[in-house]
């Protein structure tokens, strides 16, 4: 199974949660995926995670995208926030949550093999 790479470009909830749930599907199959937040998606980080449709989306028996975002790390997947992204934010690393890392973008494209598949959100 080809590797799943996915860049959040913009600090839209809606993209991270759908990033999030195609990186966990990755997973869940076995394959390897990696969410990058760039820039000022990066803000969709701060705590407390939450996004402005995560009461309709739990009522609908879905999850909040905090619980997103811990099973998609609990499943392996990547998530790793842009250095950039982070100081335009005004955050650092230790505000992050717990397995979330950091880089850039050429690291990131860097990591991916020559037949990984790249969505753009």
């Amino acid at each position: 199974m080809r590797e799943l790479r996915i860049v959040v470009l913009t600090a839209d909830a809606e993209r991270l949660r759908g990033g999030l749930v195609m990186a966990a599907a990755q997973a869940a199959l076995g394959g390897k995926a990696a969410v990058f937040l760039q820039l000022d998606a990066v803000g969709l980080l701060r705590a407390p995670i939450g996004a402005p449709r995560d009461e309709a989306h739990e009522a609908a028996g879905l999850p909040s995208l905090a619980a997103l975002m811990e099973e998609a790390l609990g499943l392996g997947v990547v998530v790793l926030a842009c250095q950039s992204g982070l100081a335009l934010c005004g955050l650092s690393a230790e505000d992050l949550p717990e397995g979330v890392e950091v880089g850039g973008p050429v690291g990131f494209l860097q990591q991916g093999g020559d037949e990984a598949r790249l969505l753009l959100l």
